[in-house]
């Protein structure tokens, strides 16, 4: 049977882009994102649910939305999950699911002419998504 592992999510980031550099020289930028769903429940109120997820985005991927983005930007990701896995300080088990990036969107506007550089509309494929 076939598998599919897609994810699409337009939200805007929790904290500023965290680029570094792994020890086998890779570069990784890792972000977090608020996704807000607004309904309606059964008294007719209008709700608000939040989910945060993180991703990571590698190579010039990340580069370039460490250059671009900050705090409270909105970013369109596509991507695929990984489970992350890894020991605690005390030697316990733990995981999480991210979201490894392979294509984004910038979603703000441009700057203005002569300011720094800021936003962007362009679109960015990965291509070392790992």
């Amino acid at each position: 049977m076939p598998n599919l592992n897609k994810v699409l999510l337009i939200g805007n980031l929790t904290r500023d882009p965290d680029l570094r550099q792994t020890p086998n020289g890779h570069t990784v930028c890792r972000i977090g994102l608020a996704i807000n769903r607004t309904y309606t429940d059964n008294k007719g109120e209008r709700q608000q649910d939040t989910t945060f997820v993180d991703a990571e985005a590698w190579g010039h991927a990340g580069e370039t939305i460490h250059r671009y983005v900050n705090k409270g930007d909105p970013l369109f990701i596509e991507g695929r999950l990984r489970l992350d896995r890894w020991k605690d300080n005390d030697g316990a088990n733990r995981s999480k699911l991210l979201i490894v990036v392979e294509g984004f969107q910038f979603l703000g506007s441009r700057p203005a002419p002569g300011a720094a550089p800021a936003k962007s509309n362009a679109t960015e494929m990965a291509a070392n998504a790992h």
